[in-house]
């Protein structure tokens, strides 16, 4: 066997460890990379990002390892550098996984090993990060102007303003409650954009932002998370971290036009901007990807209270361009939906039947009677 050959073996044993068998920083299964300059294992996505910060990589499979760097990966590996990288993460600090977009990945990856940031040296975040300033879209048109925000975990607000004089008060005082933030890149097309979230009154409002430097916008993401679970152990004093982390924020299940008729079923079909949150199992729906309030919301429950979700085909289609339908069955009324492809109806229908599945808890019977009151 040839030194080449014997190493590369020695590779892949080390890879059915359990820590090396995911990417030490997005938890990708089966990664086939590895930086022998800090002795993890890698995917391919995120050997990339370890690349630009002049980390040492190579593919186990493809290239050429010398001993020297076989030895250190055999005394390092995923385990050692988790204990000594991540010692100090904070609970609310989000932690990417393989699907999360590049901004977040690369931010977790240069956090843990170019800035050390969860050594235990430091405290995170600092406080200078409560307060600065986003590029927002207006909510009547797509212009994105600077606006100037404060994050307030003591009152559990982020405020934002018009203008850069606090003198003339705020534009708006968000509470932190029912606050959700998560990256949308592609909606917004900036590679840091981030859709902020929250009751506003009858309707839901959608603040979207980014900031140019890539570390701030990810830095205000995790301020606000910190600031949500403040609150969350103050609302709720008894659950517990493995309860509470997942309720901080959330990305949604599903989103994407479909085309949407009347309650008759004979009106014309128009085109719509869903988004599927399955934690509250609402389907909302708006006239485009970037509006700020909704046009409707649609509550999703169970089979046993009234709930379905099936493929159909119409028997009225005026206006609709597209063919593949998904038909949603409420105690009340029933939707019917056009996706433009047979894919995406396969992913709204099992997205759908998804939330239709988990039984409701007792704040979703609160959910449901307040959407119903509301038509």
């Amino acid at each position: 066997m040839s030194n080449h050959e014997r190493n590369k073996k020695m590779l892949l044993e080390l890879l059915k460890q359990p820590d090396n068998s995911r990417c030490a920083d997005c938890g990708a299964p089966d990664p086939d990379w590895a930086s022998y300059k800090l002795g993890v294992f890698v995917c391919l996505t995120c050997s990339g990002i370890h690349r630009s910060l002049y980390s040492r990589v190579k593919s186990i499979k493809l290239d050429f390892w010398e001993d020297e760097h076989v030895e250190f990966m055999k005394s390092n590996g995923n385990a050692s550098a988790q204990a000594m990288y991540e010692k100090a993460v904070p609970v609310y600090y989000y932690r990417p996984q393989e699907n999360d977009c590049v901004v977040l990945r690369e931010q977790w990856i240069r956090a843990k090993y170019e800035r050390e940031e969860f050594t235990g040296e430091t405290k995170y975040p600092p406080l200078s990060y409560t307060t600065g300033m986003l590029w927002k879209k207006g909510k009547e048109n797509t212009q994105f102007l600077k606006r100037k925000f404060v994050l307030s975990e003591r009152e559990f607000t982020l405020t934002y303003y018009n203008k850069e004089n606090e003198s003339k008060g705020p534009k708006a005082v968000i509470s932190i409650k029912d606050l959700n933030v998560t990256f949308q890149p592609e909606k917004i097309g900036h590679p840091h954009g981030m859709q902020i979230t929250y009751q506003d009154f009858d309707h839901i409002r959608n603040l979207y932002v980014y900031h140019e430097s890539p570390e701030e916008i990810v830095t205000w993401y995790n301020a606000i998370r910190a600031a949500r679970y403040a609150y969350l152990k103050t609302a709720y004093p008894t659950g517990s971290n493995e309860e509470l982390i997942p309720k901080i924020t959330r990305n949604y299940l599903k989103e994407g036009y479909m085309e949407k008729t009347g309650p008759l079923q004979k009106e014309p079909f128009k085109k719509r901007w869903f988004i599927l949150d399955s934690q509250n199992r609402k389907l909302f729906y708006f006239k485009g990807q970037l509006d700020a309030e909704e046009l409707g919301v649609i509550f999703i429950g169970t089979e046993s209270n009234g709930y379905s979700v099936k493929e159909c085909v119409p028997k009225h289609t005026r206006g609709n361009k597209w063919k593949c339908g998904v038909r949603v069955e409420t105690p009340e009324r029933h939707f019917v939906f056009m996706c433009e492809q047979e894919r995406e109806q396969r992913e709204w229908l099992g997205a759908l039947r998804q939330v239709l599945s988990r039984p409701m808890a007792p704040q979703d019977y609160t959910i449901e009677a307040n959407i119903r009151y509301k038509r």
